[in-house]
């Protein structure tokens, strides 16, 4: 269990963030409405394939918890020295109040060697959404992810990548992908 201690409105409290395997939840449902309000329908995998996939060597599906609330959860995978965050959400009511920030570092603490590699909507200035967009990079940054300079199609959608814990290497990124979906997905990642 990670122990932590922040600051809220200026006052102190203790936040308890623990971390449970979502397969093992019994809360999976809620973790799945945090899901499927976080994120478009085109862009999420199926919740039971997600499940499923956590029950591999190189997939974590986690949930963190401060004390009995659900604050959020991380779907990754992990291959060598190189971890991918996919599926990435805190309660929308919890939100702004650090616990993005704490489950970043409980990743981080998880795989404290690794390079940590995240996608997210590239902040281009004609996009409707162009505000959230922009708060999201910032958020990864202000805890530490640098941009690559690449981007990667998935799902048919163009992905800035972000990396953490190093320098990002095209082909170990294009291997992880490969190797991770058994050679089905063969990944384009180009410069931005």
């Amino acid at each position: 269990m990670l122990h932590v201690r922040m600051l809220f409105g200026g006052d102190d409290r203790d936040m308890d963030l623990r971390v449970e395997k979502v397969a093992n939840s019994k809360r999976k449902q809620e973790v799945k409405n945090i899901y499927t309000a976080s994120f478009p329908k085109e862009d999420r995998m199926p919740f039971g394939m997600m499940l499923m996939m956590s029950y591999l060597w190189n997939t974590e599906f986690l949930s963190f918890y401060d004390r009995d609330t659900l604050c959020g959860f991380v779907y990754m995978a992990t291959i060598r020295k190189l971890t991918f965050v996919m599926f990435f959400s805190v309660a929308e009511n919890l939100r702004s109040k650090g616990y993005g920030s704490r489950i970043l570092d409980e990743i981080q603490s998880i795989h404290a060697n690794n390079k940590i590699i995240v996608s997210i909507e590239p902040c281009n200035q004609d996009a409707d959404d162009i505000e959230q967009r922009l708060r999201r990079k910032k958020f990864y940054t202000n805890n530490g992810y640098e941009e690559t300079g690449y981007c990667i199609k998935l799902g048919g959608k163009k992905q800035e990548i972000i990396i953490k814990n190093g320098a990002f290497d095209k082909r170990e990124f294009m291997l992880f992908l490969m190797l991770y979906s058994n050679f089905t997905l063969i990944p384009k990642i180009r410069k931005c």
